[in-house]
């Protein structure tokens, strides 16, 4: 009876030590949403502000310029024909990573998911609240780079995000646990071997 009562509060207080990371993990993906939405907004206020749409600033020759471009596309002006079904796909990326969040435990998975949730939440509110009107609005970018499309700080922000994903993917993170889980899969496999061994020299 002892050990029952020792074993439930030892359970209780890994529980409760392990509980509060999820919520850890939220919070940075929310900051780095938070950092990224707020660059992107403050940039493109200021792009509108200063810039003549379609009038090259250069910054290094004719290589990388400021240019003002209204967006009705994707990120990279990409998809320029689908405004409003890219407003739904971001509206529901945006829905999925919150979900997400709560199951969050990996650091590296909340910077990549704050990333593309800020940017993508910094498209939506051009695609709500700028002309020509809800679901329909177009996206300020306003940095050109040689031949790259024209973007702006949200757009690198959802393709780099991305790519860390996929990275972390593949090389076996995911994002409800700590480090890779082919080590636990492996130290599983090392122990039931080990327990074989142990089996056969006891026959």
């Amino acid at each position: 009876m002892t050990d029952e009562t020792t074993d439930s509060t030892e359970a209780t207080t890994t529980d409760e030590a392990a509980e509060p990371q999820p919520r850890r993990r939220l919070r940075l993906l929310i900051s780095v949403a938070a950092v990224v939405l707020t660059l992107d907004v403050v940039t493109k206020v200021l792009a509108v502000a200063l810039l003549t749409p379609n009038q090259p600033v250069s910054i290094i020759g004719d290589t990388v310029t400021w240019t003002l471009v209204r967006n009705p596309g994707a990120a990279f002006s990409m998809a320029t024909g689908y405004t409003w079904a890219l407003t739904l796909i971001a509206t529901g990326v945006v829905v999925g990573i919150v979900w997400m969040g709560r199951r969050l435990v990996s650091p590296w998975w909340a910077l990549g998911l704050g990333m593309i949730l800020g940017g993508a939440l910094g498209n939506l509110v051009d695609r709500f609240f700028r002309w020509p009107g809800p679901l329909q609005g177009h996206v300020i970018d306003f940095l050109s780079i040689g031949w790259w499309p024209v973007f702006n700080v949200a757009d690198p922000a959802v393709v780099g995000g991305a790519i860390l994903l996929v990275g972390l993917s593949l090389f076996g993170f995911d994002f409800d646990r700590v480090g890779r889980h082919t080590d636990a899969r492996r130290a599983v496999d090392g122990g039931d071997g080990g327990g074989d061994g142990g089996d056969g020299g006891g026959g």
